[in-house]
């Protein structure tokens, strides 16, 4: 299956440069280039593509606008961020936006194949480096995690136990490693991940992170 890619970055340059990447990439095609996040708009209803590659700071609409717009008015197309920052703040401000995917501009173009063919999948791919950091984020500050899931306020619905396995998966566990924290098997830590998903509005493991810090399980 051929997967259809829109790049937006408002520097011409790097727009060029990606749109030579992409259209070199195998079971790929690049359907069109937007300079800004409103031409990405308009071009996303024209093309309707499945995964777009999206920069974060340029003019008129910036790329987390327009990400959080494409997930309301065409919700089968992904967005994979693909920009210079990778700051705490351009992370979730974007993964909260509802992009599935977080690339920094000094990835390898095999890096960047692989992140359209996953998320095009619908699965979520993030930097390797991005990911380190935000686990290194939340190891050094201890003290902002809530250990007790019984004092943590009722979120979007989530019981003590959907809560409790949310703050872990926020803090990088798999689901194998949750089971064995809690005692309990593997397929009863998915069907929590499963009902919190549902509650929160989480479409994967990268947006539940950004949810937990939203609502301040995880702070930095």
């Amino acid at each position: 299956m051929t997967v259809r890619v829109l790049l937006a970055d408002d520097q011409r340059v790097v727009r060029e440069g990606l749109a030579l990447l992409v259209g070199l990439l195998p079971g790929v095609e690049l359907v069109g280039a937007a300079e800004d996040g409103q031409q990405a708009l308009d071009l996303v209803h024209e093309h309707a593509p499945d995964v777009v590659l999206m920069d974060l700071r340029m003019p008129h609409v910036d790329g987390v606008e327009a990400t959080r717009r494409i997930g309301v008015e065409h919700p089968a197309t992904q967005v994979i961020v693909l920009t210079t920052y990778a700051d705490d703040e351009s992370v979730f401000a974007a993964l909260q936006a509802g992009a599935r995917g977080y690339l920094t501009k000094d990835a390898r173009s095999d890096e960047i194949a692989a992140a359209i063919s996953r998320v095009a999948a619908g699965e979520a791919m993030l930097d390797p480096t991005v990911q380190a950091r935000l686990l290194d984020r939340m190891r050094d500050h201890p003290t902002g995690v809530r250990d007790d899931p019984q004092q943590s306020p009722a979120l979007d619905g989530l019981t003590a136990r959907e809560t409790e396995v949310l703050r872990l998966i926020a803090e990088g566990l798999s689901n194998s490693e949750i089971a064995d924290l809690l005692v309990v098997s593997e397929a009863t830590v998915k069907t929590h991940v499963n009902r919190l998903f549902a509650k929160t509005g989480a479409r994967d493991r990268a947006q539940a992170v950004a949810y937990a810090y939203r609502a301040g399980l995880v702070r930095a």
